[in-house]
């Protein structure tokens, strides 16, 4: 077997949570480029046909599922369907999420509350969900978004980097539970990304200066951009296919360098 040969999704069935736009729409062409069958969901109809349309316009045939994956029942459902109707889930990309920004003094349990539930709990709920049909195919590929908040705190996130933290550690327990049912379960976790999302944080300012937000990252980034989408498609591939056979527990962070840099020393 070629080593190209091993980077092939031919046949897979691969569902990726909350792939209407963004990260999950990149990974999810990834994907499907890579020969794997692409099945979304999202909780929002609206979302969900923003989502067919971004596919169609890439040649995608998408399968859209209207789903909250914080809720066990209608996942299982959702599951329950993909295998009748497109077949044995291979690949699940557990990227739905959400962040909160507010100070953890100003911030009430609600919010937190739903930031755990959307970023650590439905990961759960899906990892769940799909690990019987896993075993009973003999192979399954869990890649759960992270995020540099799985390593490191910072203000105003303190939900989001509690739930992505755990994501982490609940990574590397699947692989510990499943790894012997030939079920590899890892993560990405990206770098700052330029989605719309963080947009306003890269305009320029009425002076033509950069926000300082951006100026920040790009200080600390050892390359010197924000990542694009595109740049977490060949990590996701790769933690999909035969080739990452022995890769398990392992979180893949896409950061420019982030992590591993201490940043410049002050002039």
């Amino acid at each position: 077997m070629k080593i190209t040969d091993k980077f092939s999704l031919d046949g897979k069935v691969a569902l990726v949570t909350g792939a209407a736009y963004g990260i999950g729409l990149a990974i999810a062409r990834a994907l499907a480029e890579a020969g794997a069958r692409i099945v979304f969901n999202c909780s929002r109809q609206e979302t969900i046909d923003r989502g067919l349309k971004a596919y169609a316009e890439l040649g995608i045939d998408a399968r859209a599922y209207l789903c909250d994956v914080t809720d066990e029942c209608a996942v299982k459902e959702m599951v329950a369907d993909i295998e009748r109707n497109v077949g044995t889930i291979d690949i699940l990309v557990n990227n739905a999420g959400i962040i909160k920004r507010i100070p953890m003094e100003e911030m009430n349990v609600e919010d937190f509350r739903r930031v755990i539930d959307v970023d650590l709990v439905a990961p759960y709920i899906c990892a769940k969900a799909v690990i019987p049909g896993m075993i009973r195919k003999g192979h399954g590929k869990i890649i759960n978004i992270c995020s540099m908040m799985s390593e490191l705190g910072r203000e105003t996130v303190s939900a989001y980097a509690a739930a992505k933290g755990g994501l982490k550690m609940l990574t590397r327990n699947i692989c510990s539970e499943y790894g012997a049912a030939n079920i590899q379960c890892n993560g990405i976790g990206p770098g700052y990304i330029a989605t719309e999302q963080t947009a306003p944080l890269r305009e320029l300012q009425p002076d033509g200066s950069r926000h300082p937000f951006d100026s920040f990252i790009i200080s600390k980034t050892p390359a010197g951009r924000w990542g694009d989408p595109e740049d977490l498609m060949g990590p996701a591939v790769f933690l999909a296919s035969d080739a990452s056979d022995f890769v398990n527990g392992q979180i893949l962070y896409v950061d420019g360098g982030i992590l591993a840099y201490i940043g410049k020393q002050p002039k």
